[in-house]
Protein backbone atom coordinates (compact mmCIF):
# COMPACT_ATOMS: atom_id res chain seq x y z
CA UNK A 1 0.00 0.00 0.00
CA UNK A 2 1.32 3.73 -0.41
CA UNK A 3 1.18 6.26 2.08
CA UNK A 4 -1.29 8.66 2.36
CA UNK A 5 -0.55 11.63 -0.05
CA UNK A 6 -0.66 15.43 1.60
CA UNK A 7 -4.71 15.90 -0.05
CA UNK A 8 -5.79 12.79 1.75
CA UNK A 9 -5.99 14.58 4.95
CA UNK A 10 -6.03 17.84 6.89
CA UNK A 11 -2.95 18.83 7.69
CA UNK A 12 -3.21 19.08 11.38
CA UNK A 13 -2.64 14.82 10.81
CA UNK A 14 0.31 15.46 9.34
CA UNK A 15 2.04 15.17 12.49
CA UNK A 16 0.80 11.82 13.35
CA UNK A 17 1.00 10.48 9.96
CA UNK A 18 5.03 11.17 9.74
CA UNK A 19 5.20 9.21 12.42
CA UNK A 20 4.38 5.84 10.41
CA UNK A 21 7.32 4.63 9.08
CA UNK A 22 7.31 2.60 5.54
CA UNK A 23 4.29 1.54 3.99
CA UNK A 24 3.01 -1.46 6.10
CA UNK A 25 0.34 0.18 8.50
CA UNK A 26 -0.91 -2.82 9.28
CA UNK A 27 2.22 -4.53 10.11
CA UNK A 28 3.02 -1.33 12.41
CA UNK A 29 -0.41 -1.77 13.90
CA UNK A 30 0.33 -5.20 15.03
CA UNK A 31 4.18 -4.22 15.99
CA UNK A 32 2.82 -1.73 17.84
CA UNK A 33 0.36 -3.49 19.43
CA UNK A 34 2.97 -5.69 20.89
CA UNK A 35 4.89 -2.58 21.43
CA UNK A 36 2.78 -0.65 24.07
CA UNK A 37 2.05 -4.88 26.33
CA UNK A 38 5.43 -4.47 26.89
CA UNK A 39 5.43 -0.83 27.84
CA UNK A 40 2.66 -1.80 30.26
CA UNK A 41 4.03 -4.89 31.56
CA UNK A 42 4.77 -4.88 34.99
CA UNK A 43 3.12 -1.46 35.86
CA UNK A 44 1.39 -0.89 38.97
CA UNK A 45 -1.77 1.39 39.75
CA UNK A 46 0.03 4.00 40.97
CA UNK A 47 2.50 4.24 37.81
CA UNK A 48 -1.26 4.38 36.43
CA UNK A 49 -2.44 7.32 38.20
CA UNK A 50 0.98 9.34 37.99
CA UNK A 51 0.68 12.72 35.79
CA UNK A 52 4.24 14.13 35.32
CA UNK A 53 2.10 18.05 35.69
CA UNK A 54 -0.66 18.95 37.34
CA UNK A 55 -2.15 20.05 34.13
CA UNK A 56 -1.46 16.50 32.27
CA UNK A 57 -3.20 13.75 32.26
CA UNK A 58 -2.63 10.93 34.43
CA UNK A 59 -1.45 7.64 32.90
CA UNK A 60 -4.62 5.97 33.12
CA UNK A 61 -6.18 8.65 31.02
CA UNK A 62 -3.44 8.56 28.27
CA UNK A 63 -4.13 5.18 27.92
CA UNK A 64 -8.20 5.49 27.80
CA UNK A 65 -7.43 8.60 25.49
CA UNK A 66 -5.72 6.48 22.97
CA UNK A 67 -8.24 4.24 22.69
CA UNK A 68 -11.19 6.07 22.73
CA UNK A 69 -9.80 7.93 19.70
CA UNK A 70 -8.45 4.87 18.22
CA UNK A 71 -12.52 3.74 17.75
CA UNK A 72 -13.17 6.99 16.79
CA UNK A 73 -10.60 7.26 14.02
CA UNK A 74 -11.73 3.50 13.28
CA UNK A 75 -15.86 4.43 12.91
CA UNK A 76 -14.77 6.41 10.35
CA UNK A 77 -12.55 4.58 8.43
CA UNK A 78 -15.55 2.33 8.40
CA UNK A 79 -18.28 4.83 7.39
CA UNK A 80 -15.54 6.18 4.53
CA UNK A 81 -14.27 2.62 3.65
CA UNK A 82 -17.78 1.31 3.08
CA UNK A 83 -18.84 4.30 0.89
CA UNK A 84 -21.29 6.92 3.52
CA UNK A 85 -20.87 9.89 2.21
CA UNK A 86 -22.43 11.58 5.38
CA UNK A 87 -20.24 14.15 7.09
CA UNK A 88 -18.52 13.19 10.27
CA UNK A 89 -18.51 15.26 13.43
CA UNK A 90 -15.19 16.27 15.23
CA UNK A 91 -14.82 14.97 18.78
CA UNK A 92 -13.63 17.02 22.07
CA UNK A 93 -11.11 14.66 23.54
CA UNK A 94 -10.84 16.32 26.93
CA UNK A 95 -14.85 15.53 27.69
CA UNK A 96 -14.08 11.84 26.30
CA UNK A 97 -11.19 12.23 29.27
CA UNK A 98 -13.34 13.58 31.60
CA UNK A 99 -16.25 11.69 31.40
CA UNK A 100 -14.33 8.23 30.66
CA UNK A 101 -14.13 7.14 34.20
CA UNK A 102 -10.29 6.27 34.00
CA UNK A 103 -9.41 6.91 37.38
CA UNK A 104 -11.48 4.09 38.44
CA UNK A 105 -10.28 1.29 36.33
CA UNK A 106 -7.13 -0.65 36.78
CA UNK A 107 -4.39 -0.48 34.69
CA UNK A 108 -4.33 -3.89 33.20
CA UNK A 109 -7.94 -3.18 32.07
CA UNK A 110 -7.45 -0.66 30.49
CA UNK A 111 -4.45 -1.99 28.37
CA UNK A 112 -6.68 -5.15 28.00
CA UNK A 113 -9.34 -2.66 26.53
CA UNK A 114 -6.39 -0.84 23.83
CA UNK A 115 -5.41 -4.89 23.08
CA UNK A 116 -8.91 -5.40 22.21
CA UNK A 117 -9.45 -2.03 20.32
CA UNK A 118 -6.60 -2.65 18.61
CA UNK A 119 -7.26 -6.18 17.49
CA UNK A 120 -10.65 -4.70 16.14
CA UNK A 121 -8.61 -1.99 14.42
CA UNK A 122 -6.88 -4.57 12.36
CA UNK A 123 -9.88 -6.60 11.39
CA UNK A 124 -11.27 -3.52 9.86
CA UNK A 125 -8.42 -2.52 8.19
CA UNK A 126 -7.52 -6.40 6.62
CA UNK A 127 -11.04 -6.08 5.32
CA UNK A 128 -10.16 -2.78 2.86
CA UNK A 129 -9.36 -3.77 -0.68
CA UNK A 130 -7.67 -1.02 -2.77
CA UNK A 131 -10.99 0.74 -3.60
CA UNK A 132 -11.58 1.42 0.19
CA UNK A 133 -8.41 2.10 1.05
CA UNK A 134 -8.86 5.34 -1.32
CA UNK A 135 -12.42 6.31 -1.14
CA UNK A 136 -12.86 9.83 0.47
CA UNK A 137 -15.19 11.02 3.32
CA UNK A 138 -15.43 13.96 5.05
CA UNK A 139 -14.66 14.50 9.18
CA UNK A 140 -14.35 17.06 11.46
CA UNK A 141 -15.26 19.58 8.21
CA UNK A 142 -11.91 18.15 6.21
CA UNK A 143 -11.80 15.50 3.36
CA UNK A 144 -9.93 12.34 4.40
CA UNK A 145 -9.42 8.90 2.80
CA UNK A 146 -9.77 5.43 4.69
CA UNK A 147 -5.95 4.49 3.88
CA UNK A 148 -5.14 8.53 5.78
CA UNK A 149 -6.81 6.96 8.69
CA UNK A 150 -5.49 3.81 9.19
CA UNK A 151 -2.17 5.65 8.97
CA UNK A 152 -3.90 8.52 11.67
CA UNK A 153 -5.08 5.84 13.85
CA UNK A 154 -1.04 4.77 14.28
CA UNK A 155 0.38 7.57 14.35
CA UNK A 156 -1.89 8.93 17.01
CA UNK A 157 -1.17 6.15 19.18
CA UNK A 158 2.77 6.08 18.39
CA UNK A 159 2.47 9.76 19.38
CA UNK A 160 1.41 9.36 22.86
CA UNK A 161 3.41 6.16 23.40
CA UNK A 162 6.29 8.32 22.51
CA UNK A 163 5.38 10.96 25.21
CA UNK A 164 4.30 8.27 27.66
CA UNK A 165 8.09 6.95 27.14
CA UNK A 166 9.55 10.16 27.75
CA UNK A 167 7.51 11.76 29.94
CA UNK A 168 5.68 9.22 32.38
CA UNK A 169 7.74 6.09 32.48
CA UNK A 170 11.50 7.75 32.98
CA UNK A 171 10.77 9.07 36.53
CA UNK A 172 8.70 5.75 37.24
CA UNK A 173 10.86 2.58 37.38
CA UNK A 174 9.22 -0.85 36.42
CA UNK A 175 7.47 -2.92 39.34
Amino acid sequence: MKRPGAGEYAEYYAKYIAKVPGTDVLGILESERRRMSQLFAGRTERDGNFRYAPDKWTVKEVLGHISDTERIFSYRALRIGRGDQTPLASFEQDDFVKNGGFPSRTIGDLVEEFDAVRGASIALFRSFDDQAWSRRGVASQKEVTARALGYITAGHQIHHRMILEEQYFPGIPRA
